[in-house]
């Protein structure tokens, strides 16, 4: 990771290298955390954020299910991110916000805890690597099943959530694939380690719906609106595992993985074993309007002023 001069601490700019937390903190032991990925991206006309205010929205969702009153509202920390990408200088980047519960009372229960809030960006290339983005990627089924109803809120992004992602993504790459998908507590699809998953067949496209504990992605959301206006039927129900074995083409969506095809599942190859039509139709598209080549017809990109000091 390159660092970058500025983070945003509670209101305040403190230097990238003083934006640390205390042992004790709750966080540390409890995982009490939620936090976002937004990505803003270089357009003729400078840096863009991508889907900000949507972005924001589900912090503040997250933070709410976990009882965490954040002390900024949803404008606020959106013009600090703005802010964030302008101080640091940066053309395009990662912006990393993250609410946690810091430095109090060391038991589970987390209430009297003060609640700290950091922004931080910094310069991210491709998350499954940029020929992945022609080429695809191989997965497997991963033996970890994702978070159960009733267990975990799959629809809050919080950092306790992610020791199950770790598992998945870890147990990929040990045994040679790029990334796992998790089934759900039925045994149906449900998602990968950090990204939905749209499976295409007979031209049809299919998504697990949020109740197969998916997470409310906002990429997953842009996917299905240029889809749609492609003239694509999507479909969001619960999806077989075998069906995987039969796909015409398969992506993966995200903030950081934004829209890449796989090729392989469990050594079964996907279609032709590369990037499909559909997948290549749906990148286009979305390349085309967050790189600014495209008119943002849907109003999805905040630009980011000049650089300014802090």
């Amino acid at each position: 990771m390159k660092p970058t001069e500025k983070i945003w601490h509670n209101g305040q700019w403190i230097r990238w290298d003083d934006a640390k937390i205390h042992v004790l903190s709750h966080v540390v032991s409890y995982g009490s955390s939620v936090f976002e990925g937004i990505r803003c991206y270089a357009t003729k006309t400078g840096p863009a954020i991508f889907r900000l205010q949507e972005h924001t929205q589900r912090l503040i969702d997250s933070a709410k299910i976990y009882r965490m009153d954040l002390p900024f509202t949803r404008a606020e920390l959106a013009s600090a991110m703005v802010e964030l990408v302008s101080v640091n200088k940066l053309p395009s980047c990662y912006i990393r916000p993250i609410a946690l519960r810091g430095y109090g009372e060391i038991g589970i229960y987390p209430l009297k805890n003060p609640i700290d809030i950091y922004l931080a960006a910094w310069e991210w290339g491709k998350y499954l690597g940029t020929e992945a983005l022609e080429n695809g990627v191989d997965v497997c089924v991963s033996s970890w099943q994702r978070i159960a109803p009733n267990t975990l809120p799959a629809l809050s992004k919080a950092g306790g959530n992610y020791l199950n992602s770790q598992l998945i993504k870890m147990e990929a790459i040990t045994n040679g694939y790029t990334e796992g998908i998790a089934l759900d507590h039925l045994g149906t699809i449900s998602e990968g380690s950090g990204e939905n998953i749209f499976v295409i067949r007979n031209n049809r496209i299919y998504t697990p719906p949020l109740a197969n504990s998916v997470l409310p992605g906002i990429t997953r959301d842009t996917v299905v609106q240029l889809a749609r206006g492609q003239g694509y039927e999507i479909v969001e129900g619960a999806i077989p595992r075998e069906f995987l074995y039969l796909a015409d083409e398969i992506f993966f969506t995200g903030t950081a993985a934004e829209i890449s095809p796989i090729r392989s599942v469990d050594r079964i190859q996907v279609g032709s074993g590369k990037r499909g039509p559909i997948t290549a139709a749906l990148q286009k598209e979305f390349f085309g309007i967050v790189e600014g080549n495209l008119d943002d017809r849907f109003g999805w990109l905040t630009p980011v002023p000049a650089a300014v000091s802090a």
